[in-house]
């Protein structure tokens, strides 16, 4: 696969996918694009956008999360998949987002994962959102990444690496949006297959 070629056809991927909000999108702050992000694993945006709005109603920032109780976050968060797991990690977050950077999100990658809950394709949105140069990998991104012959490797670490080869760095944060857009406008297999399979026959 040349470079040239996977342009044009991230170009036309990002013609096909309805506009739409995801997780990490649209929020006030840092802290709260994290925490979003952080909870949308393994969930549907339309699922974690409304649950995470009504924590950060109540939680208004790290300082207020790093003291909340469990129980109390889980009731709040149970509608996403691990909200338990996830209740534990975020006030595991905060309380580092607080102990450690003065209540800031960091802007480090290598930072971003030293806090609870977060990996290489939380850290990676993040800073995407914020306009660095970053490739999340999520179920999305592996799965037409792979079909389209961008990346071959069976490990999500290794097809960001891939990824990273093939686009010049100004396309990096843009990966992630478009084909989660295209992959949740498309959301049948056999139709998102063939829609790939042409594409896939781009210049």
């Amino acid at each position: 696969m040349d470079t040239k070629r996977a342009i044009n056809q991230l170009n036309e991927l990002s013609k096909l996918g309805r506009p739409m909000r995801l997780a990490a999108e649209n929020w006030k702050n840092d802290y709260e694009i994290l925490i979003s992000t952080i909870l949308s694993a393994r969930t549907r945006d339309e699922t974690t956008i409304p649950v995470a709005e009504k924590l950060f109603e109540k939680y208004k920032n790290p300082q207020k999360l790093a003291k909340g109780k469990i129980n109390d976050i889980s009731k709040i968060i149970r509608p996403v998949n691990f909200y338990k797991t996830k209740a534990k990690n975020i006030i595991k977050c905060s309380q580092c987002l607080v102990k450690n950077f003065k209540g800031k999100v960091p802007h480090d990658f290598e930072a971003l994962l030293s806090l609870s809950g977060v990996g290489r394709k939380t850290a990676n949105v993040f800073l995407a959102e914020q306009g660095k140069s970053a490739i999340g990998v999520d179920t999305h991104v592996f799965y037409i990444s792979r079909k389209l012959g961008w990346a071959r490797n069976k490990n999500p670490h290794k097809v960001e690496e891939e990824l990273r080869k093939l686009f010049p760095k100004k396309y990096w944060n843009k990966i992630n949006s478009t084909l989660v857009r295209f992959g949740k406008t498309h959301n049948g297999r056999k139709q998102k297959d063939e829609i790939l399979w042409k594409i896939k026959g781009i210049k």
